[in-house]
């Protein structure tokens, strides 16, 4: 029986069990998380204005796993020992393995000063939750939204969750009627933001915030935050509340390990998911992997890579060489509340269609049929 453990109860994680357990009905499998459970990061998009609340958003997975028979082990894993044979956790527990897929995710860049100052709204429902009641308590201002990336690691960032919020703001407010009493200002050091999504998304991004009377402050290094404004070299930005989401680097218990690291921070990984050490495979926002700068970071390509890996690490274990690669491709809804923006990229094009109510409802239900196989 093939011994196999996964660290990350995400969108990756949960897709190799999956997978795993589809290929393998026998095989022991251990997952390691904190909680039992997703959040659904797409659907957090909706917290503030009321329209999901934490039902929609983090899906319990004690069904899930007595169904496929997966023991889960509540814990933070700290490192690995035996070239990745054993994952250490911070209770002292020691789990080995024959194999083992890393599906813990990112960690967000807090390096800028001021930070404190912003919520980062992918941190998860907390962060959601954080934005609805500031949002609720402010009768007007002005409100800055924006985003960052890891320069040494041009894919580890989020930049299209940021566009979600920025426009399903402005739609809230308005559906509120007080949109007049704020001013919205859109910031990144790009140039053109949402430059990975295509020339042609950006244009569309754009003229949404123009027509949306939001304003821009592109192209400027961000240097600092505070309580009341978003500092950058080329001037202040006013702000009684700041959105902001920093590009993504590897976690912290990356460096107990032996792991060989990209530039960026994130675990090197090459077109198989394979990592440095035997056996042991990375999917989603923990691995950096070869391709295109556009490549993203969203839960699609983590599916992906999470497919891939599966296969791989079970060829390594009957001792086949690694055949299966992840395409990739970029695929979203820009959704703002009320109505969505389709984008997709691939290695031969890309495809924009306007923004329509149609795709705001086929977002929703993607969301309800995605997290029925979890339920």
């Amino acid at each position: 029986m093939k011994n196999i453990t996964i660290i990350g109860s995400g969108f990756a994680g949960l897709t190799a069990v999956r997978m795993l357990r589809k290929k393998d009905k026998i095989a022991k499998i251990t997952l390691i998380s904190p909680k039992a459970e997703l959040v659904y990061m797409p659907s957090l998009i909706w917290i503030p204005s009321g329209a999901a609340n934490k039902k929609d958003v983090v899906v319990p997975l004690g069904n899930f796993f007595r169904r496929l028979n997966v023991r889960h082990v509540s814990g933070e894993v700290i490192g690995l020992e035996n070239d990745g044979r054993v994952v250490v956790l911070n209770n002292n527990v020691k789990i080995d393995n024959d194999a083992l897929i890393i599906a813990s995710g990112g960690q967000f860049i807090k390096e800028l000063p001021g930070i404190e100052h912003t919520i980062t709204p992918c941190e998860g429902l907390n962060a959601a939750q954080a934005i609805r009641n500031r949002i609720k308590a402010l009768d007007s201002g002005n409100i800055a939204i924006g985003f960052a990336g890891n320069p040494k690691e041009p894919s580890a960032m989020r930049g299209g969750p940021m566009f979600e919020f920025l426009f399903g703001l402005d739609t809230q407010l308005r559906q509120e009627g007080r949109r007049d009493k704020f001013n919205i200002t859109f910031f990144t050091p790009a140039e053109k933001p949402g430059a990975r999504l295509g020339e042609k998304a950006v244009k569309k991004l754009l003229n949404e915030m123009k027509k949306r009377n939001i304003n821009t402050h592109l192209g400027h290094k961000i240097k600092a935050f505070e309580a009341d404004k978003v500092i950058t070299e080329k001037g202040d930005i006013p702000a009684d509340f700041i959105l902001f989401m920093p590009g993504m680097t590897g976690n912290t218990w990356f460096d107990n390990t032996d792991l060989a690291r990209s530039e960026g921070g994130l675990i090197k990984a090459d077109k198989f998911c394979q990592t440095s050490l035997k056996n042991v495979f990375v999917a989603g926002d923990s691995g950096s992997f070869p391709g295109p700068e556009w490549m993203p970071k969203q839960a699609h390509m983590a599916d992906l890579q999470a497919e891939a890996a599966t296969h791989n690490m079970l060829d390594a274990l009957n001792d086949k060489p690694a055949s299966h690669t992840f395409k990739i491709e970029l695929m979203c809804i820009v959704d703002s509340n009320y109505k969505g923006m389709y984008i997709s990229r691939t290695m031969t094009g890309g495809l924009v269609l306007p923004n329509l109510r149609l795709f705001h409802f086929a977002k929703r239900l993607f969301g309800w049929w995605y997290l029925r196989q979890y339920r």
